[in-house]
């Protein structure tokens, strides 16, 4: 399978149903070393994938290409909190939004958008792991402000009233 060119892999990616199909297409990309983050992107919104079909492919692919594993985890994460949102799997959004952080941990993006995926009704993600999340972050992060306010809005709505105010502070305090 090594023979696809680039045009019949995206067009596997994209419009192929049946799952060797889409398989050999990933093969023979990794084989050929094509390391293209868009390239696969359109893998990753082949609707007719489930789930564990695409952690397959984006694990594979953060192993292999370790240079574009915080894209792939980034992209994963989108992926889980968009597509599969009704399948409540925002807590595998956060569980990418993770594995990217520990790629970047200087880079606030998933951190922040781990909150953005926050379901209060449903409490998914627990709110206890976003906090944890972005308190790691705040370790890390160059622009601590952002983090603090998101910390002081989730332990609002955990009802947490004095740590809330306490991360509104430091978040004035940060400053930039």
């Amino acid at each position: 399978m090594a023979g696809l060119s680039r045009d019949d892999i995206r067009q596997r990616f994209a419009s192929s149903t049946t799952f060797n199909e889409i398989f050999d297409a990933f093969e023979s990309a990794i084989s050929q070393k094509i390391d293209d983050v868009e390239l696969y992107r359109v893998l990753f919104w082949n609707d007719s994938l489930g789930p564990d079909e695409i952690m397959l492919f984006g694990e594979k692919l953060a192993k292999d290409f370790p240079h574009i594993a915080y894209d792939v985890y980034m992209w994963l994460a989108n992926v889980f909190e968009l597509l599969f949102s009704s399948r409540d799997n925002f807590e595998q959004a956060l569980a990418y939004y993770e594995k990217a952080a520990a790629v970047r941990p200087s880079e606030p993006d998933p951190y922040l958008d781990a909150c953005d995926c926050y379901n209060p009704d449903l409490n998914i993600p627990p709110i206890s792991s976003l906090i944890e999340f972005l308190k790691i972050g705040l370790e890390c992060v160059n622009n601590r402000k952002s983090l603090c306010n998101r910390l002081a809005n989730l332990y609002h709505i955990s009802g947490d009233e004095d740590l809330a105010a306490y991360y509104r502070l430091k978040a004035d305090e940060a400053g930039e």
